[in-house]
């Protein structure tokens, strides 16, 4: 049975979100905390097919329990929604784990595409967090070295340079150096487009975009 919790800073948010989702036989909200420390016990006790957290809670709250998740391998899904995202923030909810990122200001029906989506098994975000970058595609970077793949593979996943040396045991200017070529032989601007179209290649950002 398809189960859905949700963590959100506005308790008349919350009651209308329930409301949506089990008109017409949607899933059924199992339960609702309005935090982030309620609702990381309530997902390892409930484990809920998919869980619902506002931005508002933080950012760098939601970016944190979002890595918790994925550290404990959790079979709950995530949805990120807030009032105000930008699309870098977007892309670091979907690096982070996120299945699915949208705007309090979207429309039901765009609202009802995202969670159906997610619960599917697939990754969505909002028209407009997701801008429109050229796709290179992974055999094309066949010019670069093998340590310049997996600089790229870790800037896709969200690392700094500070931790790329370090998973690599390489100083944080050979980094930079590595970075500089890459950039040279994909033709992607700034290391922001290499994770966008690293996500893409990948089928993790921009599977559905429907706009509002």
């Amino acid at each position: 049975m398809t189960t859905i919790a949700v963590c959100d800073a506005e308790p008349v948010a919350m009651e209308g979100l329930r409301c949506l989702l089990e008109s017409n036989h949607g899933p059924r909200v199992a339960a609702t905390v309005n935090t982030i420390e309620d609702g990381i016990a309530m997902v390892r006790e409930l484990r809920p097919t998919l869980l619902i957290v506002d931005r508002a809670l933080g950012s760098h709250a939601v970016l944190d329990w979002l890595r918790i998740l994925r550290n404990e391998q959790s079979p709950t899904s995530v949805v990120v929604w807030g009032g105000a995202i930008t699309e870098s923030e977007a892309l670091r909810y979907v690096q982070a784990g996120a299945g699915g990122v949208v705007r309090k200001t979207a429309s039901v029906r765009v609202l009802r595409t995202c969670i159906d989506t997610v619960i599917g098994g697939g990754t969505w975000m909002e028209e407009g967090l997701l801008p429109d970058v050229d796709l290179v595609i992974r055999t094309g970077h066949s010019s670069l070295t093998a340590r310049e793949v997996q600089v790229l593979e870790l800037v896709e996943r969200g690392f700094k340079n500070r931790e790329i040396a370090l998973s690599l045991g390489i100083q944080t200017g050979t980094v930079k150096i590595h970075l500089k070529h890459i950039f040279e032989k994909t033709g992607i601007r700034g290391r922001y487009g290499l994770a966008l179209n690293g996500l893409k290649q990948k089928g993790l950002a921009g599977v559905t975009t429907v706009g509002c």
